[in-house]
């Protein structure tokens, strides 16, 4: 391993990438250590048999910072955008019934009863306070709106976003911009309303919420991490594992000393500054040789486990139309399912001609126990209900398991007070900084725009100590 420059990012999933990738943008020298063999932690697109399937995240939403981050990739023509008008549909009663998307569809659609639209539509003339104490999703809906739009709409959503338990899973932390609205405004649709006016409508803003959709890459959602890792060149290390943590002295300046495995004898690098983007588990070893401190709310972000179970079907077989999004499965439909996403009709190269590609999750933090099953059996059983619900008379053509023990962090109740204390205990050890989807949420929008302020922090920390040298942005990535 070469000589390591002042800042070490440690994990090379997308926020320890795109870290990087900002602070090389603000002319500051870096070197990221990745423990695996290739970058993007979960990211992961392949090809089967003539499908390409995602074994991770299975699109993205585009925001304006990974916007700007994939025109300095040279991505853009490789960019796919999925139609934003292509239903999503939810499971009741066994048939596929279409989700409201405004306000004309929340009134027509037999989701819901007429209790929860009548409160749905007057929310607007209630004021009302949220609890000074944390607050489950679930007790923010029930209040509000009732059980109906929890069961039929919320549940399921936060099922395809966090793989969550609404009655976990904490409102402020989750979604603070509701939680916001209520507390300024005394209505979630009173508050939605004056943000939007607030919003500037200069042509650039046009574009952006023009822009604004589900999107993906033409070689899956993988392109973006590899682009990354790509613009990176030597500065990124595969099969690096940072053993230990420590502080010493250096040139009167704080800094680190990292003992990394490599293939061979470890070695001892320094570093001004540490960006700690690994996994919850690794972090917190690394930062508990600097802190016993840290082990302790790390401890308390619980994660949900997910199996993603991908397939290739004939689409003579299947009974039900493919055309949208796909589905989601309340709980109360009695499978283990969490719902399915039909991406070849998103977006084109995902299927052989004739054929259809969908990806089915199933766990999540209410059903755990489907994750620790044989992949052959999680198979059956998705596969199974799958078959029942889209009427498919005949098994895939292919087929493919993945199962994460770790999937996604549960922002649940109390989550901010423990990102409050690692804040704290992360500004006594200064240049230490931590990064991941465990901050402002796990997508890969919200993981790029934390990268992006994480870079920021870590330049504002180098001009204190006087290391510094530049901000001009390296020349365009080839």
């Amino acid at each position: 391993m070469q000589n390591a420059p002042p800042v070490l990012v440690i994990g090379a999933g997308i926020s320890g990438l795109a870290c990087a990738h900002f602070l090389r943008e603000r002319g500051v020298p870096v070197h990221v250590l990745e423990a695996s063999d290739r970058p993007g932690g979960l990211i992961r697109s392949v090809e089967q048999d003539g499908f390409r399937f995602e074994l991770g995240p299975q699109s993205f939403l585009s925001s304006e910072p990974l916007q700007e981050l994939i025109a300095k990739l040279n991505l853009d023509d490789q960019l796919l955008r999925a139609d934003s008008r292509a239903p999503r549909y939810i499971l009741h009663g066994g048939e596929l019934i279409q989700a409201p998307m405004g306000p004309l569809s929340l009134i027509r659609t037999p989701l819901l009863g007429a209790g929860a639209k009548w409160r749905l539509a007057t929310e607007i003339f209630r004021r009302a306070h949220p609890p000074d104490d944390d607050e489950s999703v679930a007790v923010f809906v029930r209040r509000k709106f009732g059980d109906d739009l929890l069961q039929h709409l919320v549940g399921p959503m936060i099922s395809g976003i966090y793989a969550g338990d609404p009655e976990r899973l904490s409102l402020r932390a989750a979604f603070p911009e509701i939680h916001r609205f209520e507390r300024e405004q005394g209505s979630v649709l009173r508050g939605a309303i004056k943000s939007m006016r607030k919003r500037n409508p200069a042509p650039r803003a046009e574009r952006s919420k023009a822009r604004a959709g589900l999107c993906s890459f033409r070689d899956g959602v993988e392109t973006l991490p590899r682009a990354l890792a790509h613009s990176l060149g030597n500065a990124l290390s595969y099969n690096a594992s940072a053993q230990s943590l420590h502080r010493s002295q250096s040139n009167s300046h704080a800094a680190f000393k990292i003992q990394v495995a490599a293939g061979g004898p470890p070695e001892t690098i320094s570093a001004l500054a540490v960006v700690l983007a690994a996994p919850c588990d690794v972090t917190a070893r690394l930062a508990g040789d600097m802190d016993a401190r840290f082990a302790e709310p790390f401890a308390e972000i619980e994660y949900a486990p997910v199996a993603v179970v991908s397939a290739g079907y004939a689409q003579s077989a299947i009974g039900r139309s493919t055309h949208g999004f796909g589905f989601l499965v309340p709980r109360s439909e009695g499978l283990r399912m969490l719902g399915t996403v039909w991406n070849s009709s998103l977006f084109p190269g995902r299927a052989p001609e004739g054929r259809v590609a969908m990806a089915t999750f199933a766990g999540g933090a209410t059903d755990p126990e489907i994750c620790t099953w044989p992949e052959e059996k999680i198979a059956e059983h998705v596969c199974g209900e799958v078959a029942r619900v889209m009427q498919i008379s005949a098994p895939p053509v292919t087929l493919r398991v993945q199962c994460y023990a770790r999937a996604l962090p549960q922002y649940n109740l109390g989550h901010g007070k423990i990102l409050d204390r690692l804040a704290r205990l992360a500004a006594d050890q200064p240049g230490l900084f931590l990064a991941g989807n465990y901050f402002g949420g796990p997508s890969i929008g919200a993981c790029t725009k934390q990268a992006q302020a994480t870079a920021a922090a870590v330049c504002d920390y180098l001009a204190s100590i006087g290391q510094l040298t530049s901000t001009v942005p390296p020349s365009a990535p080839k």
